[in-house]
């Protein structure tokens, strides 16, 4: 327990200090709690000690842990791979936000179910930044019109952007993505779409999230290192082949 509220603390010192020296208000940078493999005993210990967002990157963890987290408030986002034949689930589990829509065919089935159900979500369109194939994402030069495809399905709430920047240890090759999501936020903004919010700009994990704030994160999204090592590798919860 008092490691995962130390480890919160020291993420929001480095968030903190991330956004003094970009002379942004550290109220403007969300964390977000990626919970892949955590316990819903250890979720709770960050959630009680007043943290909100947290996030899935599979469907079946989402369901696995839903009820033990149902009595304690909390919103959910989800980050992984949406394949269209799970949308029943997203809906029936309370995400209120899914940041990793990525193409016109989820997006006009999700507004389907939506209308069956009268509902209405909140989603981020992801984008593969680092041109990687081993990456989902719609592509850069893509992004602007799937925005304006997107915009006109009522159900769909789009309140901005996300992407996973390139795993490298050289922090310009890092940046690059992150500046090219801000570019193409802007883009979007001048655009005036109706019903387009461009606000959210989810990108920056534990490692990089000082050089994501500088470019202008709204959510960073950190999990080991406020939960600890995880038994399974990234290339678990980032199934790049999963269609």
């Amino acid at each position: 327990m008092d490691d995962i509220i130390h480890n919160i603390n020291i993420i929001k010192e480095r968030i903190t200090k991330a956004c003094h020296h970009s002379n942004r208000n550290p109220d403007s940078v969300k964390l977000l709690l990626a919970t892949k493999t955590v316990a819903p005993e250890r979720i709770k210990i960050a959630l009680n000690h007043g943290e909100i967002l947290i996030a899935e990157n599979k469907i079946q963890e989402l369901k696995e842990k839903y009820e033990a987290l149902q009595d304690t408030p909390h919103i959910n986002h989800f980050i992984g791979h949406l394949q269209t034949n799970k949308i029943k689930d997203i809906l029936k589990h309370d995400v209120q936000c899914i940041e990793s829509v990525d193409r016109w065919e989820l997006a006009q089935k999700l507004h389907q179910r939506l209308l069956l159900e009268n509902k209405t979500i909140d989603i981020l369109i992801q984008v593969n930044t680092s041109f990687e194939e081993s990456k989902f994402g719609v592509s850069p030069e893509n992004a602007i019109e799937l925005v304006q495809q997107i915009s006109t399905l009522s159900s769909l709430k789009i309140k901005g952007l996300m992407t996973i920047g390139i795993f490298s240890a050289e922090t310009e090759k890092v940046r690059k993505c992150f500046q090219l999501l801000k570019s193409i936020q802007e883009k979007i903004i001048n655009l005036n779409l109706t019903g387009v919010e461009m606000n959210e700009l989810s990108m920056g994990m534990s490692g990089d999230l000082e050089t994501a704030i500088e470019e202008g994160a709204t959510i960073v999204r950190v999990g080991t290192a406020i939960f600890g090592t995880r038994v399974y590798p990234d290339s678990y919860y980032w199934n790049e082949n999963a269609k």
